[in-house]
């Protein structure tokens, strides 16, 4: 045996293991992880018996059962895994209703744009509002003329 083969099956072993993990972790209920993962493993004993001998296959084999089940322990460990996960915490508030604090005839003043949508001050409050005209220009009085889905409707006074 030369280093050559010992090369070849050294790295269908890894790609056994690396094909291993992708299934594992990465393809979870694909099968074509599993496939190339046996598909490399069944190489390299082929090899191991064919280049190496009866103890070379033999070998190959332990080393086959080692590995995956060295590969499958460490994969499905959530301490390995910790690292990668996303530790960031998400603070942020979504859009208040405007339906409790706004009432039909209050008035306001226009912020943005109301195109026929854009942001509008009533009550010192900030709200998302829809113009019933077709536009309404910034800093504009608006009334209130409705509330629908987190939205005030509003009309130019």
């Amino acid at each position: 045996m030369n280093i050559y083969d010992m090369g070849l099956i050294i790295l269908l072993l890894l790609l056994g293991a690396f094909f291993l993990v992708a299934e594992l972790v990465f393809l979870p209920g694909t099968i074509l992880g599993a496939l190339l993962s046996l598909a490399s493993y069944g190489a390299a004993i082929y090899f191991g018996f064919a280049k190496c001998g009866l103890g070379g296959g033999i070998v190959t084999i332990f080393v086959v059962l080692a590995l995956s089940l060295l590969v499958t322990v460490v994969s499905l460990r959530a301490k390995t895994w910790q690292r990668f996960a996303l530790k960031d915490k998400m603070d942020g508030v979504g859009t208040k209703d405007p339906a409790p604090l706004v009432e039909v005839g209050q008035r306001g003043v226009a912020l943005s744009r109301l195109s026929p949508m854009g942001t509008v001050s009533i009550g010192g409050n900030v709200y998302e509002a829809k113009s019933i005209d077709s536009y309404v220009d910034q800093r504009s009085d608006i009334e209130v003329v409705g509330v629908e889905n987190f939205t005030v409707i509003v009309k130019k006074i």
